[in-house]
């Protein structure tokens, strides 16, 4: 459980406006769930970009195991890491089914590769949507279907960007639950929703969009005070049934002093 599977050393993220991340320093273990927490605009998905080898970095290096991701080629990516970005691009009519099997492709395993298609798309509730035309998907099942596509590639890291977005109470609850019951692989999730960031992470990284970063496990990093700060708004907790449940306060950040001291 303790192996190494991405190790990012002095990693630097520019535009031409500003520095997103500063000498970043990140190791990512098997069993390890990371939440990459920030405000809009502060790199989370360009982080998750060059991380997957899908943009160059501006500074430092990042390695899968033991290889850089700049000199990897595609099909050796594909084998070690597994992307969801927020977009998707459906250009012409597929089953849902055919979509998962995209990420088998690299294995040639055809009738295995079907059953574990399957299986993740039933594990998301989607397996009677494995004969529609994907592009006539809700937004919500079609975030559900992307999120299968990758698990079902079965890499030991995953990167997903924002596995929650466009979901329903009870689905997006049904996603947490699932990323959080693969404890034979790495995940580095983008989100903006603190409750399920508390679910599901046992480590959080948070970034301010101005190189500053902050990393840790879990019961260090995601406090009230830390993202009282990253948000530049009040946050407080109450603890229901022994989970931390945060709370975005309409006021002024003193009338909510005392509550996240």
């Amino acid at each position: 459980m303790d192996t190494e599977l991405l190790a990012v050393r002095g990693l630097s993220l520019r535009t031409p406006q500003r520095v997103l991340v500063d000498s970043l320093d990140l190791t990512v273990r098997r069993g390890e769930r990371w939440a990459v927490l920030g405000p809009n605009g502060a790199g989370k998905s360009t982080l998750l970009a060059a991380i997957a080898g899908a943009r160059h970095g501006d500074g430092g290096e990042i390695l899968l195991g033991l290889r850089a991701v700049q000199g990897l080629r595609a099909d050796e990516l594909a084998r070690d890491r597994a992307l969801l970005t927020d977009r998707w691009i459906d250009p012409f009519a597929s089953s849902v089914l055919d979509t998962v099997l995209t990420a088998r492709f690299i294995f040639r395993d055809e009738d295995r590769g079907e059953a574990v298609a399957r299986r993740w798309l039933e594990r998301l509730d989607c397996a009677l949507l494995a004969d529609r035309d994907v592009r006539l998907l809700s937004r919500g099942e079609r975030q559900r279907v992307a999120i299968a596509t990758a698990l079902a590639q079965d890499t030991s890291l995953v990167l997903l960007d924002e596995p929650t977005a466009h979901q329903d109470p009870r689905h997006q609850a049904m996603v947490v639950r699932e990323l959080a019951a693969l404890p034979e692989r790495g995940l580095i999730v983008t989100l903006h929703d603190l409750n399920a960031a508390a679910r599901l992470a046992t480590h959080v990284l948070l970034l301010w969009g101005d190189g500053r970063t902050l990393s840790g496990p879990v019961a260090e990093v995601l406090t009230p005070q830390t993202l009282t700060e990253l948000f530049a708004t009040p946050v407080a907790y109450v603890e229901v049934e022994g989970e931390a449940v945060f709370h975005v306060h309409q006021g002024s950040r003193s009338a909510l002093r005392s509550a996240v001291i």
